[in-house]
């Protein structure tokens, strides 16, 4: 059991250092503190530890939800952000109070494995900057020795391993390169670079606003949005922590969760968040499995921005920029490209699809909806195909004979439609629908324009054989009677 315990704490550590580097780079995005994002990633990370439903799972104040709370903050100002993260948060609970979590069965894992991918691209480009220097050149702290300690840094992370697993390497990667900087004078950006860390444990905070409706029409579009984005990549994230620890998540707690979480964080001044698929992929792959890890993930970056300020100061970039990079290659699902060409077309399509929408507009909520909607579409198309009408004409009893099989619904309705003709000569038709099914209105009403129009020619139909659901979606939408 301790073994496990120190397991669970040093993976929570190892979450925390890959927090830092992107919650202060959030927070730029989001145009407020770092010290607003690091606060609010604390308070999420220890409420959800104990409220989410996906234990190991490290949540923060990054992700897309940034890019929805800019446009916020520019317009309006930092009080109007906090109400809008405490009302995400609320809207968030009734979600999970609703069980709208289920949406998730929606999406497919071509999509899943697009947003895996499509991060992981990110996580890589986000550490460019860290490198090269925000404008290109390797200016002041971007030089040969910033890329020598980023390099040390890996082989650190990757090397370490092979002789040692007691604690995780990119924690020795954070120590050995620190203490190297110290040692030698280099020109190195810190921690303390990049930007204002806290300086005083958080505390309660009102957002200052007039409690009208006028408020409310400002603020609820925004929280609404920040509300949706976050579930989806918290969502998508918990699902890929059950893959990856052959586990079920609880996600409706994780919806309500995450919205308790954002509320607590809005009290206490910060933004809303959600979960962070490289911090927690990263947790998961040293040995973070239970709410230990992501209590300690939020617990340590509290103890480390507050009370060990000065020595994460000194923390050089180059060994965050490090283990984001190992992040980034954890995270992207290196046997997709095989599957490029041994599964199917559209499901490669989907998962490309998925990566190029998110990579191109920086938003992973854009992407998965993309993706979501190409893969409904696909599916319609496939399910058509299946669909197919048999036909033969008994002179006997001069009667058209017309059996149906498969799937009728909005985007085979047409196709079922124009596989009979009104203008034969035959006296009756009749239609079995016994190996059929027919799903939604846009059906009932490509079978009633089918009866109807041999009606229109004197012609008898007889349609036999729908199932019941059929029959009773028949019964309740088809105008005239269609059964005989």
């Amino acid at each position: 059991m301790f073994r496990s315990l120190r397991t669970e704490i040093l993976a929570g550590m190892v979450g925390t250092f890959a927090l830092i580097p992107e919650v202060i780079a959030f927070s730029f995005v989001a145009g407020v503190d770092p010290e607003v994002g690091l606060f609010a990633s604390f308070v999420i990370g220890v409420v959800i530890a104990v409220t989410g439903g996906r234990p190991a799972m490290i949540s923060g104040a990054a992700g897309s939800v940034a890019l929805v709370a800019a446009a916020l903050m520019r317009a309006h100002g930092l009080d109007d952000l906090l109400a809008a993260t405490l009302l995400a948060g609320l809207f968030q609970v009734v979600f999970g109070l609703l069980k709208l979590h289920v949406l998730m069965r929606y999406v497919s894992r071509s999509v899943r494995t697009g947003f895996v991918n499509a991060l992981a691209i990110l996580i890589f480009s986000a550490q460019l900057p860290q490198i090269v220097g925000p404008h290109g050149g390797f200016g002041p702290g971007f030089g040969w020795q910033n890329l020598a300690m980023i390099a040390g840094g890996l082989v650190l992370i990757y090397g370490v391993p092979r002789f040692t697993t007691v604690i995780p390497s990119p924690l020795i990667c954070i120590a050995v390169l620190t203490v190297a900087s110290l040692l030698v004078p280099m020109h190195l950006r810190t921690v303390a670079d990049l930007g204002r860390l806290p300086s005083s444990l958080p505390g309660l905070h009102w957002p200052h606003l007039k409690l009208d409706w006028q408020t409310l029409g400002i603020v609820a579009p925004y929280a609404l949005a920040m509300a949706v984005v976050g579930l989806l990549e918290s969502m998508m994230t918990a699902s890929v922590v059950d893959e990856l620890t052959e586990t079920r998540s609880d996600k409706r707690r994780e919806c309500t969760g995450l919205g308790l979480a954002n509320i607590a964080a809005g009290l206490f001044g910060g933004i809303a968040g959600c979960g962070m698929i490289g911090q927690t992929v990263g947790n998961v792959r040293y040995g973070g499995r239970g709410r230990v890890s992501t209590f300690v993930a939020g617990a340590f970056l509290l103890l480390l921005t507050v009370i060990l300020r000065p020595w994460l100061a000194q923390v050089p970039v180059a060994a965050l920029v490090a283990i984001m990079i190992m992040v980034s290659v954890s995270t992207f699902s290196w046997g997709s490209l095989r599957d490029l060409v041994q599964h199917p077309r559209t499901s490669s399509m989907v998962m490309l699809a998925t990566v190029a929408v998110v990579v191109a507009t920086s938003d992973l909520a854009i992407g998965v909806v993309v993706g979501v909607l190409l893969s409904g579409v696909f599916f319609a198309f496939k399910v058509t195909r299946l669909m197919t009408v048999e036909s033969r004409f008994d002179p006997a009893t001069d009667t058209r004979f017309y059996v149906v099989r498969g799937q009728v619904f909005f985007a085979s309705a047409d196709q079922f439609a124009e596989q009979f003709r009104p203008d034969e000569t035959a006296r009756h038709v009749h239609i079995d629908l016994s190996d059929a099914h027919l799903w939604d209105i846009t059906a009932v009403g490509a079978l009633e324009s089918v009866v109807a129009g041999y009606r229109r020619r004197g012609i008898t139909v007889a349609v036999q054989g729908l199932n019941p659901a059929s029959t009773t979606l028949v019964e309740r939408h088809a105008e005239a009677s269609l059964l005989g």
